[in-house]
């Protein structure tokens, strides 16, 4: 798939894989396999933005997906998000869409609203937020609505 593809049909929490087409290199080629890493890998959709003017300035629609978190001890101390606009001519495929009846907890109202967890269930995602505090979070399910109409319109995203 494109990255308009992607940024088209597939829903916020989805886990999306990226990849340049290149074979993984041998383990023991560090820099290689350094360099194909950058090109190939996978993450949770958090954001999709359109595109967008100041002044002179145009920057074109993209979409951001949560790769990995680092830290010890349940503390988060790194995250690691990437951002690919929609000219990338990297090939996109969408790994696993969220399950129906999960509940997306995004951080505020709006088009410009990014996920910060998806949980299984309403009860799970109103436990994690009175853990983690987001005071304008919006609680969003997944429907069988929105994955009927990925059906209807031939998507498989």
């Amino acid at each position: 798939m494109s990255a308009h593809a992607i940024f088209d049909h597939a829903p916020i929490g989805s886990t999306i894989a990226w990849s340049d087409g290149t074979p993984r290199p041998l383990a023991r080629f560090t820099r290689k396999l350094a360099a194909w890493l950058t090109n190939n890998g996978k993450g949770r959709l958090i954001r999709k933005q359109p595109s967008r003017s100041m002044g002179n300035l145009s920057l074109s629609a993209s979409f951001t997906l949560h790769e990995a978190d680092f830290g010890t001890g349940g503390v988060v101390a790194i995250r690691v998000h990437r951002s690919f606009s929609l000219d990338s001519t990297l090939h996109f495929s969408a790994v696993e869409r969220p399950a129906i009846g999960s509940v997306r907890v995004l951080d505020r109202v709006g088009a410009d609203a990014e996920l910060v967890h998806l949980a299984s269930n309403l009860a799970a995602a109103e436990e994690w937020l009175s853990r983690h505090g987001y005071p304008r979070a919006v609680l969003q399910e997944v429907t069988a609505d929105e994955v009927g109409a990925a059906v209807v319109e031939g998507r498989a995203a």
